[in-house]
């Protein structure tokens, strides 16, 4: 009797942990892939924000050549 439990534990338990490790290791990779994509959207927005920064700053010295020369500023 409890060389045949034996017996099924050893059949269906290893099947059992390759499925189980399987599915961690897709879980760990997508992850990793969703990290990833993160990083690069992180990196995207910072790119966007000096872009708009320096387009600003561009817009600035436009308005400041543009203004009137004879205006007084107080």
């Amino acid at each position: 009797m409890i060389i045949g439990v034996i017996a099924v534990i050893m059949i269906f338990g290893i099947p059992i942990v390759a499925i189980l490790t399987g599915h961690s290791q897709k879980q760990t990779m997508l992850k990793a892939d969703m990290i990833k994509d993160e990083l690069e959207l992180e990196k995207l927005k910072h790119e966007n924000y000096l872009i708009e920064t320096e387009k600003m700053k561009l817009e600035l010295e436009k308005m400041k050549i543009d203004q009137p020369k004879h205006e007084i500023k107080f």
